[in-house]
């Protein structure tokens, strides 16, 4: 029963990322996360900046929470992380913290509440863009043989018709003429 509850959800996450790209972040990074807002009958892109505090990894239910200052006051925004309304996420700086879950920064401003750089180098995306590639079939030994006689014979039609004298190769193409007209009636 797992099993089909974990293929069902696998396959949702392939159909929900299919189109765009979830960079590798943890708690600590500074993220740039642009949101899809839908007012009426328009919509915009609305870019909401701020430090990674906890993550929360559940399949497709997975989630991540923001933290970011706003005059003076701090603002949290938990995103779902395979929801249609995140356009992308950016990684804006890698963080160097000890910890899964940052919740102590709520209670800190300043200098206190900096988190130290850390160069993690190029890590690939956790959820890159899929590319419908076409699978090329891979011929096996037998089909390669069986290629090489097709063309061996045609090779051996051809020079077989090179050589033939042009009268027989007249004839035979008025033939094909007579049978073809004879046929069409």
């Amino acid at each position: 029963m797992s099993n089909l509850l974990e293929a069902f959800e696998k396959k949702q996450i392939e159909k929900l990322t299919g189109k765009k790209r979830i960079p590798t972040f943890r708690p600590g990074d500074t993220l740039k996360v642009t949101i899809r807002i839908t007012e009426g009958d328009k919509s915009r892109l609305q870019a909401f900046e701020g430090m990674c505090i906890a993550r929360k990894n559940n399949s497709v239910n997975s989630n991540f929470t923001v933290r970011k200052l706003s005059h003076g006051e701090g603002v949290e925004r938990v995103f779902p992380l395979f929801s249609t309304i995140i356009e992308k996420i950016e990684v804006v700086r890698k963080g160097d913290v000890r910890r899964a879950k940052l919740y102590y920064l709520r209670d800190r401003t300043g200098k206190s509440a900096r988190i130290a750089d850390r160069d993690r180098g190029d890590e690939a995306d956790q959820y890159a863009i899929i590319e419908e590639a076409i699978p090329e079939e891979t011929k096996t030994n037998e089909d390669q043989q069986a290629d090489v006689l097709v063309e061996a014979e045609a090779t051996a039609e051809a020079e077989a018709e090179a050589e033939a004298p042009a009268e027989v190769n007249e004839v035979v193409e008025e033939d094909k003429k007579n049978t073809d007209e004879s046929s069409k009636s």
